[in-house]
């Protein structure tokens, strides 16, 4: 069985993400290490860091990931926005390693206008210098597949590969698939037939080995909208039928699996989701 578990808040403290995954009953988990929607990030304290290690430590070998922050954009063309994005990658994976967090999944980033090729070069030459100053061999970056809003990056499976074969650290990086981002930008993964053909293209082209997380989420909107609208498992887009191809294929029944939909304190939401998704495990063999 896949491990599932969820994105958590680390409100109070970074430590209080793991007592959020026992309530749902969680299995692997994403956190953000840093307020992921400012430049500034306060330093990291040995108290907190100590207090993260012991939950961490009662947590158990589960899988954990950071999410990195949303303004971090590697393909910036601008040189004093790019070089911003870089020491703040330089930093998550610093972080990542003081905590022990395996993975750092990020988002390729957007051209802004120069183009894709220039894009995706850009990308490449900034995740590399990232990775190179942080020298921390202990953390994998983890490219996540997007939606291709505007001029976003990623949403092919092409343009990740691009930055996984160029790249010098190669052997530090992976892929991350979010299966709303994926619908949304045009992988059907609804059917049996469409779903094969989607795994296919993506061992193709980069190889499933390279595949080592998994975002949850439905899709608020349709197939090849290029819109990223999460929605609750099995009240959008993408249904029932193909997360229950996903959680039933062998080639991933160890893989972590984590939501990332909408949810009140309480998370109420969480247990839906991930009650759910257990009950699918098994059918549509």
């Amino acid at each position: 069985m896949p491990l599932f578990g969820a994105h958590m808040s680390t409100a109070g403290g970074l430590y209080k993400a793991f007592e959020r995954a026992h309530r749902v009953q969680a299995e692997a988990l994403q956190i953000f290490t840093r307020n992921q929607r400012q430049w500034a990030v306060p330093p990291l304290g040995d108290e907190e860091r100590a207090a993260f290690m012991a939950a961490h430590g009662e947590w158990g070998n589960r899988p954990l990931a950071a999410h990195g922050s949303y303004l971090i954009n590697l393909a910036n063309p601008r040189k004093e926005a790019v070089s911003r994005s870089i020491g703040a990658l330089c930093e998550e994976i610093s972080r990542c390693s003081r905590l022990h967090i395996p993975y750092l999944i990020i988002h390729p980033g957007a051209h802004m206008g120069s183009g894709v090729e220039a894009g995706l070069s850009a990308v490449t030459k900034s995740l590399d210098e990232a990775v190179e100053k942080a020298a921390c061999r202990d953390v994998t970056v983890l490219l996540e597949t997007t939606a291709g809003q505007g001029t976003g990056l990623g949403s092919r499976f092409e343009e990740i590969a691009y930055s996984l074969e160029k790249s010098r650290f190669g052997d530090q990086l992976g892929v991350c698939f979010d299966t709303c981002h994926a619908f949304a930008a045009g992988y059907d993964i609804r059917t049996r037939e469409t779903y094969e053909k989607t795994f296919q293209e993506f061992d193709s082209l980069i190889g499933l080995e390279r595949l080592r997380f998994f975002h949850l989420n439905d899709s608020k909107r349709e197939l090849a909208s290029r819109i990223d609208r999460h929605d609750h498992i099995g009240k959008g887009k993408i249904g029932t039928g193909g997360f229950s191809l996903l959680v039933n294929d062998a080639r991933f029944k160890n893989h972590p699996m984590v939501l990332e939909t909408p949810k009140g304190k309480d998370l109420a939401e969480d247990r839906r989701n991930l009650r759910l998704l257990r009950s699918l495990v098994g059918k549509n063999r």
